[in-house]
């Protein structure tokens, strides 16, 4: 059987891509690379230092071996807890290659949260970095399906080692006979009851992301030097750290620790990239730092956002400083990357731009019919890069994905230029730096501290327009409202769940909106004014 590279024409719009039915996408993806001639260009800079695109094809093979030493077969599945290095690449790509199912895994999470999707998931291998070890280590021996672990670092704590592993395999291996609508890897998403979801995608999805977004829209190219401060494990980190660079032959620099200021800044300043991906809230934290680099420092010449929406004061000021504009996009881990955009010299900003090649959207109302144009209607997207459903959940999987159509759960309107605005989402969720958090699941946690009676999360924006939790809380009888007793509930969620889902302020009322049958209102919160105000 012989694997052959994917290949587009993109002198048509959209593009006409041809993804042969053998195909294996961790073999694209270095290949088309090898094959050009690029072998000997950097790849992948990290903390420690860089690679070249053979370096990274000798290590995906080395690791793609190691997983047959380790007895992993086709379709078996690894789950990877990595931080953004050399492995991230190294072993996502080796499992695709070798025709393992990779599950990105999130590194902000909670032991529980593992805990379940370990087991929803039935990996057998955890990959994990050694410094999240410890969340992981009460679940080790405990679960009925994961039988191996292989840690990223110095100390294995019991466990082989990756370093370790791949030093005794082969740099020689031939793809898996994988095919294009084979299942490639997986993407938790977080669910309106906060489990979380297993978002299955197949082998050509991710160059499919690159072709229909990354080429035409963001215009990436070889000699770009691409930073993403959003990690490889979300869908939308994924692509701009591992598939867009790939997939032209850029280079892609990493950084394992978690994007502040002043390490986007130190980023920016030391590799100068010419392509930097971030999500409203780094942009605005990163406007608001004394640290600000002036605009002849930096290399910037295309700057995306996504994860939530854009307010439009954030992308006027970072234009006005830099003197590049920031296309604010929406994409989802349903559909992969980005569907809808604006573009480079076509950045209408408060909205968020209109449909990427290859895509088409839908605006419906409540009883699935289109809206007329200038009405608020929830968003469908039908395009070839749509997960094939959600792991053992075939309810939700019925829900979201109807035919061609994917249901975004976001509200918009298509204004009468054609720019998509965004409204809002049609359930409870939040997004909190681009990530989606569960108001039930930050009041579970608060209704465990005793003094709170009853609580209610709703989302709130900050000062920057940026969407934060908000907690209102009923206090139990004989507890008094007051800046310490804030303090301690915002402290009580981040020592039960991971630090960001923390309600930003706290409103003590005497009591919560709700229904004849009991059922809280949480609309009649938003943008309520309640008791006293504890704030971040």
């Amino acid at each position: 059987m012989s694997i052959s590279l994917s290949s587009a024409d993109h002198s048509v719009a959209p593009p006409r891509i041809t993804i042969p039915r053998e195909y294996n996408a961790a073999h694209d993806l270095i290949e088309r690379n090898l094959a050009a001639g690029r072998g000997a260009k950097v790849a992948i800079r990290d903390d420690a230092g860089e690679y070249t695109y053979a370096e990274v094809g000798a290590r995906v093979n080395r690791f793609a071996n190691a997983l047959a030493g380790l007895g992993m077969k086709m379709e078996s599945r690894a789950f990877v807890a990595l931080y953004d290095t050399i492995d991230f690449p190294t072993v996502f790509l080796g499992c695709i290659k070798a025709g393992v199912v990779p599950i990105a895994a999130n590194t902000l999470l909670t032991t529980e949260d593992y805990r379940f999707m370990l087991e929803d998931s039935r990996a057998e291998l955890l990959v994990v970095s050694e410094a999240l070890l410890p969340a992981f280590a009460p679940l080790i021996g405990k679960l009925r399906f994961l039988r191996q672990v292989v840690v990223s670092g110095t100390i294995g704590a019991g466990h082989p080692r990756l370093s370790e592993l791949m030093a005794g395999a082969s740099d020689r291996f031939e793809p898996a006979p994988t095919t294009s609508d084979d299942l490639c890897f997986w993407l938790y998403s977080s669910g309106s009851t906060g489990s979380p979801k297993g978002t299955v995608h197949l082998h050509q999805d991710l160059i499919l992301t690159a072709e229909l977004y990354a080429r035409p829209v963001l215009g990436i190219a070889e000699g770009d030097v691409v930073f993403s401060a959003a990690k490889l494990f979300f869908a939308y980190g994924l692509g701009n750290g591992l598939t867009f660079p790939f997939s032209v032959g850029a280079t892609a620099v990493l950084m394992a620790e978690r994007p502040t200021p002043a390490s986007v800044f130190r980023i920016l300043r030391k590799h100068r990239p010419s392509i930097f991906y971030g999500v409203p809230t780094l942009y605005a934290a990163l406007l608001a730092s004394p640290e600000l680099p002036a605009r002849e420092e930096l290399r910037l010449r295309r700057c995306t956002s996504a994860g939530e929406a854009l307010p439009s004061e954030i992308g006027k000021r970072w234009k006005e400083h830099f003197g590049v504009d920031i296309l604010d996009g929406i994409g989802s881990t349903e559909m992969l990357h980005i569907f809808l955009s604006n573009r480079p010299e076509d950045v209408r900003y408060g909205t968020t731009g209109k449909p990427v090649p290859g895509y088409e959207l839908r605006l419906v109302n409540d009883d699935g019919n289109p809206v007329a144009r200038g009405e608020i209607g929830e968003l469908q997207i039908s395009g070839p890069t749509a997960a094939v459903m959600y792991w053992n959940n075939r309810a939700k999987s019925l829900a979201t994905f109807r035919g061609p159509w994917t249901r975004s759960g976001d509200k918009y309107v298509e204004d009468a230029d054609g720019y998509f605005v965004y409204c809002g989402r049609s359930d409870d969720m939040l997004k909190v730096s681009g990530i989606y958090v569960s108001p039930f699941e930050v009041e579970a946690a608060l209704m465990t501290n005793p003094a709170v009676l009853e609580v209610a999360v709703v989302g709130q924006e900050d000062e920057a327009g940026l969407v934060k939790p908000k907690a209102y809380v009923v206090l139990k009888q004989g507890q008094s409202p007051s800046d310490s007793l804030a303090a301690e509930l915002k402290q009580h969620v981040k020592d039960r769940l991971a630090p960001y889902k923390y309600p930003r302020w706290i409103d003590f009322v005497p009591e919560l909106p709700k229904t004849a049958t009991g059922k809280i209102q949480r609309f009649k919160l938003r943008g309520a004014k309640g008791g006293p105000s504890f704030g971040s």
